[in-house]
């Protein structure tokens, strides 16, 4: 048996954030994860986009969170000279229908602190971007493009310069209470029992499972987990777009929409598919029809055959399909009165984003000196 003061379980790009902010707050940290290395999952199958803060409803935890990430992101990533773009994005509108659904964007973004953006019609649309086929359209110019993983292994360094230790190949398999500290077991090739004082979930899809495992949680707080997969393709040829490029959002995400690599190469998702678990992340190659219909609707010179199958990622999801999208859930012991855990739910988009924000969240809901 061994003693620590804090663990993290999960070593995507939130839980090394966490872990981050625990450490550079003076505590011992290690941090756990069932599979081999740092950011295998949600967070090396993503967009890469540093997202402005554009769509979420005033007062969430996804507009406070992700607009403060932004900054602090933008500025992180300076500061250690980590690859990234300020390239910007135009969010497109089609036809007239759509225009006061960008004005609501405005709107909603202006409430969260996002003051940037402007309204901008077909000629300056041609202007700055030729190829596409637009009425109007929002332009966000501090949205842009990091390398997720040279930031994830950023913060494990920084980690691991505060002292905090990591363990891989160590699922999690039990947690209880005992007196004021919660025992944690662990799987694998090298099975322990850990006393710690302190344990943040950042599990991402395995989040409400992990939760489960502790019988002082509360069974009524346990959320439903959905799964929905989305399929990127990339494009072959010639390049048409020096900006991100994203329709008008729909219900369960923002839309396939054009994002750039920092080369400058297009791919093109995530689209919306439900599924039953998080295993499977082969693209069918026949999802390729519904995407050159979504893409032709924004540019219409896609042509035939340039889209390749490239990478799926799973969103972990706390809704359904037709249901309306939650905040994300940061829940500390004053939430579900489990002394010295934390729980996260939910963190898909813009989790990257928010990710050094919501380690500084985290450290406030332990409510730790």
């Amino acid at each position: 048996m061994a003693d620590i003061g804090c663990i993290v379980a999960g070593a995507g790009v939130v839980g090394l954030a966490v872990a981050r902010a625990l450490a550079l707050a003076g505590h011992e940290v290690l941090v756990i994860d069932a599979r081999e290395g740092i950011g295998t999952q949600t967070s090396s199958r993503n967009s890469e986009v540093i997202h402005a803060g554009l769509y979420y409803p005033e007062g969430s935890l996804k507009a406070r969170l992700c607009v403060a990430g932004k900054i602090a992101l933008y500025h992180y990533l300076a500061e250690r000279g980590l690859p990234f773009a300020r390239c910007g994005k135009l969010i497109v509108a089609t036809d007239e229908a759509q225009v006061p659904r960008l004005d609501a964007i405005i709107a909603r973004a202006a409430a969260a602190g996002v003051a940037d953006l402007r309204l901008i019609g077909a000629d300056e649309i041609r202007a700055l971007e030729p190829e596409l086929s637009a009425i109007a359209a929002i332009i966000s110019p501090s949205t842009g493009v990091l390398d997720s993983h040279a930031f994830m292994l950023s913060l494990q360094g920084d980690i691991e310069n505060a002292g905090g230790l990591f363990a891989f190949h160590a699922p999690v398999t039990g947690l209880r209470r005992d007196g004021a500290d919660i025992m944690v077991e662990t799987g694998g090739p090298e099975p322990a029992t850990i006393r710690t004082r302190l344990f943040v979930n950042c599990a991402g899809h395995g989040a409400p499972a992990l939760a489960a495992l502790l019988p002082a949680y509360p069974r009524q707080l346990l959320p439903m987990q959905a799964y929905a997969k989305g399929n990127y393709f990339s494009l072959q040829g010639r390049q048409p777009f020096s900006r991100l490029i994203y329709p008008t959002p729909e219900a369960a995400g923002l839309g396939v929409h054009a994002t750039l690599d920092l080369a400058g190469r297009v791919r093109f998702g995530p689209d919306v598919e439900w599924v039953a678990d998080d295993q499977d992340l082969a693209v069918d190659p026949a999802r390729a029809a519904s995407f050159y219909d979504a893409i032709r609707n924004y540019w219409p010179a896609l042509p035939d055959g340039a889209l390749t199958p490239d990478y799926a990622g799973i969103r972990p999801k706390l809704h359904g399909p037709g249901e309306p999208m939650p905040d994300f859930r940061i829940e500390g012991p004053g939430d579900h009165g489990v002394p010295g855990f934390v729980t996260l739910f939910g963190i898909e988009s813009p989790g990257l984003t928010a990710s050094l924000a919501i380690g500084d969240e985290v450290v406030s809901r332990l409510d730790v000196a």
